[in-house]
């Protein structure tokens, strides 16, 4: 910092500067800055912000905040992909500085002999914001200077002149002592970044065969994949993501749930990556060709689906790595290679990569696989287990890869410490997994939510209510209901939500004593009858695709700092807002968290949050019923978990007041002569025609 007074503690920093805060296209930054000055006189504060040509955007002025708190707002709204800059200044303000004292002088009864250098010092002071106007205000503040120099003239009309030019000054201050803040970055992504709906499935489940006795079982293909894609696209989602797609080992190959002997017919995980048939820059034989997986990509564009694919970075015992780089790995006191483990669960199918064993032969291996995906049209990458790898490796290569295709996104699978989900947002990954899944009461999701809220800067949540390894207990037990009741919290809270296949024809059914899906599909085909289950009503698509549509039609919910949570007095009951200045759009959820009971509950929203005075009353409008209500700040919601768990308002403002018609034009006033005046003003009849009293312009 350079200059006069001081700046502090300016957001969005992450890491005290380190790591680029993040942002996406379009989205409303707010910047802040506590600033100050000693005595009285004005400060004023702006951010000069760069884009990533390097050329400044338009100056942006800060507002005070609350009183006494000296801090300074300002929103930005960056328009492009790449790295943003900002700094925060300070300065001088001259023009508040007279103002505030003329205004406070004129108040108190002060006349022009005492305010004689009070005039003078304004004449100044405008006289300067004539370099700094536009054109077109240039005669306003000429006239100003001339009113404050006019001794002939009354007090008032010196000065009120000068006083009105108070907006024009705030946009164009003059500026004294200006003060340099230290410089800050924001990485700027592409908008899918923020707000993305995901939907994972495993291709070769898609048109496989189960086993008989007389035949084994067949994998599914990019090819026989292709006819899901038009009911995951109709269900309203735009990225696909694909768990890993290359070979699969054969040595320690897990069977039918994690079993650890498989059978000779036995698939296989598709995170044991690795075997004769190639590494991580190969697709699975069974799978498809080279050509037919780039066919996969164009035919999901066409439905409006980008794929994300699985960047998993660990190793069956047959991979080419094991053989060619053996020094990649941690060999054993009796020279065998550690396999991973979980203590007490292991891994016996899998050899995590050592880091700090040829570091720099590691990283440039992956950077090449990473791209090479690239290269074949991938842009999202699901990267699993992040957390099992330094994070230094991890802020390389996503910097590095960004270096070629600044729209690549990547995702962290990893649930784990706080911190460390944290650090790995903080250090470049696009979107987090998060505790979505275990928040399973009111008090607990909005807790918190708001603590993801209060980490926007470098955290962006993606939630999921089941992935191929989470059943929650929530699932298993509560019924259908609870599957509507997490879809709408995962969909309506979180810009970015996705959900595993299944989810929609309420696959419940856990392995005993664990956490996840009977007859897991990591480990065995599970081909699914998605067309029977739609025609016999056992599907949730419909439902799915209604909470899509609402929040692909709606820009509220398109971002996550404007999630404001509202009081109700059912602990049961979760109610939640956002809004967008922008366009005015609002959206109003209420959802229930008992998946058994009706529930009762009264808001008492904090209409201020949604745009509106607090004795204002407006209708709402529930997207998933169709019904109409009016509402104000207390309102009493029920919630039958059977027929509606929750209430997805879309609030209609209403509509001003409509301007007066203007009244027809006056007919013309008739052309009187002498002869159509009554002789006898005093007692003659007055003429019919034309009879002044019919014309409009004397209607009372």
């Amino acid at each position: 910092m350079t200059g006069r007074f001081p700046i502090e503690d300016v957001s969005p920093v992450v890491a005290c500067g380190r790591y680029p805060a993040k942002a996406v296209v379009g989205e409303i930054v707010p910047v802040s800055a506590r600033a100050y000055r000693e005595g009285h006189d004005a400060l004023g504060c702006n951010v000069v912000w760069l884009g990533p040509d390097g050329a400044a955007r338009p100056f942006t002025r800060m507002r005070p905040g609350e009183p006494g708190q000296d801090r300074w707002h300002a929103t930005i709204r960056p328009d492009a992909v790449g790295t943003w800059r900002f700094t925060v200044e300070a300065f001088q303000d001259p023009y508040l500085t007279w103002q505030n004292a003329v205004t406070k002088k004129l108040a108190a009864g002060q006349g022009p002999a005492e305010l004689a250098n009070d005039l003078a010092e304004g004449a100044r002071v405008l006289e300067a914001a004539l370099d700094l106007v536009p054109k077109d205000d240039l005669d306003r503040v000429r006239a100003a200077v001339d009113a404050l120099r006019d001794d002939d003239e009354d007090l008032p009309r010196r000065v009120g002149p000068a006083l009105d030019l108070a907006p024009l000054l705030w946009d164009h201050p003059v500026r004294e002592l200006v003060t340099t803040g230290d410089e800050h970055s924001i990485w700027v992504d592409r908008p899918r970044a923020l707000f993305s709906a995901w939907y994972e499935f495993f291709p070769r489940s898609e048109g496989a065969i189960p086993a008989t006795v007389d035949a084994p079982a067949r994998s599914g293909t990019f090819v026989t994949a292709l006819d899901r894609l038009p009911g995951v696209a109709a269900m309203g989602f735009d990225v696909l993501y694909l768990p890993p797609i290359h070979p699969i080992g054969r040595v320690n190959r897990k069977g039918p749930n994690n079993a650890l002997t498989a059978g000779p017919d036995d698939v296989g995980s598709p995170w044991a990556i690795g075997a004769a048939e190639g590494g991580h820059d190969a697709i699975h034989p069974d799978l498809g060709t080279p050509e037919d997986f780039r066919d996969f990509i164009a035919a999901a564009a066409e439905q409006g689906l980008e794929v994300a694919m699985d960047l998993a970075l660990q190793c069956a015992p047959d991979h080419p790595w094991v053989t060619e780089h053996p020094e990649w790995f941690t060999t054993r006191a009796d020279g065998s290679i550690a396999y991973a483990e979980n203590p007490p669960k292991k891994y016996q199918d899998i050899y995590p990569l050592n880091f700090d064993n040829d570091p720099e032969g590691i990283r440039a291996e992956i950077l090449r696989v990473v791209l090479h995906w690239v290269g074949e049209g991938i842009r999202i990458f699901r990267v699993d287990n992040p957390h099992t790898k330094p994070f230094d490796f991890w802020h390389w290569l996503i910097w590095e890869v960004k270096k070629v295709d600044p729209d690549v996104l990547f995702l962290a699978e990893a649930f784990t410490r706080p911190a460390i989900m944290h650090g790995l947002g903080k250090i470049g990954f696009t979107q987090s997994y998060t505790y979505f899944t275990w928040r399973t009461s009111a008090a607990e999701m909005r807790e918190y939510c708001a603590e993801l809220v209060a980490a926007a800067d470098y955290m962006r949540p993606n939630f999921w209510p089941n992935t191929p390894d989470i059943l929650h207990e929530s699932l298993q037990h509560g019924g259908p209901p609870m599957f509507k009741i997490r879809a709408v919290l995962a969909a309506l809270l979180s810009p970015s939500w996705g959900m595993y296949a299944g989810y929609e024809l309420f696959e419940h059914v856990a392995r005993p004593g664990a956490e996840e899906y009977l007859d897991n599909e990591k480990y065995e085909l599970r081909p699914r009858d998605w067309a029977g289950a739609q025609e016999q009503g056992r599907s949730l698509a419909p439902f799915i695709a209604t909470l899509n549509r609402v929040r692909r039609d709606n820009p509220a919910l398109h971002r996550l700092r404007n999630l404001r949570f509202h009081d109700i007095d059912n602990p049961a009951l979760l109610c939640w807002s956002k809004h967008d200045p922008d366009t005015g759009n609002t959206v109003i959820v209420v959802c229930s968290f008992d998946s058994r009971a009706v529930q009762w509950g009264n808001t008492t929203l904090d209409m201020p949050a949604l745009g509106f005075d607090w004795h204002e009353r407006f209708t709402v409008h529930d997207e998933l019923t169709g019904a109409d209500y009016d509402w104000g700040q207390r309102n009493a919601v029920r919630l039958d978990p059977y027929l509606q768990p929750a209430h997805v308002f879309t609030v209609r403002r209403p509509a001003p007041p409509a301007e007066p018609e203007a009244a027809p034009p006056a007919p013309a006033a008739p052309d009187l002569t002498v002869e159509d005046v009554p002789a006898d003003l005093s007692g003659g009849t007055a003429p019919t025609a034309p009879a002044v009293k019919d014309d409009p312009r004397w209607s009372s």
